[in-house]
């Protein structure tokens, strides 16, 4: 799905992009769709490919009423939509790095020593990053895939809308996660549009841009 966006006007995909405030609630996204777009999303550029990206999906009622409480201004999204997408960063994402780079050479996209060259780099170099510099590296590569989730989910047929005003202090464990390790990022909703709120607009590129 995601190489058919290479085929569409980007504006398509981008312009016009709005704060949906509410969604159809009769439209649920299956489990193998969702998974596939989030495997689309996760081809997002990631430093040094350690990929920190985690995803929780929030669809049930039962759930839903969990994360209502601290999500602060936008609780007609999670009331609406077919999910809320969770979206974390693994401070300890390194710990996955032997597998991603063993899959490289698996798939004939790494020879077997540059993986051992890398891994013996990479490792101990994450390892010793401090909590502010993980933390940096693993939004930065998280907010990538989420919008990069975005545009995919609209090139499914849905729109979204990031939420970044909710109580992260409280969000992990909410969700069974070690909130030392988990880093909340950003939440999206998503579901078929029902109510869309004011399109926003942007500064001009020449207001915004300097040229050196």
């Amino acid at each position: 799905m995601f190489k058919n966006l290479a085929n569409n006007d980007f504006s398509e995909i981008t312009f016009g992009r709005k704060s949906v405030r509410g969604y159809d609630e009769t439209v649920k996204i299956s489990h193998e769709e969702m998974l596939e777009m989030i495997q689309e999303a996760t081809t997002a550029p990631s430093s040094v490919n350690m990929q920190p990206w985690r995803f929780v999906v929030v669809e049930s009622d039962e759930q839903k009423s969990k994360l209502k409480p601290l999500i602060r201004f936008n609780t007609k999204q999670n009331d609406t939509s077919s999910a809320m997408v969770l979206i974390f960063g693994d401070m300890q994402c390194y710990e996955l790095g032997e597998d991603i780079y063993n899959q490289a050479v698996e798939e004939g996209k790494m020879p077997a020593e540059v993986r051992d060259q890398q891994l013996a780099a990479i490792i101990p170099y994450y390892k010793n990053f401090t909590k502010e510099q993980m933390n940096d590296v693993v939004k930065i590569d998280s907010s990538l895939a989420a919008m990069q989730f975005m545009l995919i989910a609209r090139a499914h047929g849905y729109e979204t809308n990031p939420i970044g005003g909710f109580e992260s202090d409280q969000l992990a464990e909410a969700f069974g996660l070690d909130k030392e390790r988990y880093v909340p990022v950003m939440i999206l909703s998503i579901g078929k549009e029902k109510e869309a709120g004011y399109t926003s607009v942007r500064l001009a590129a020449e207001k915004i841009t300097e040229f050196k």
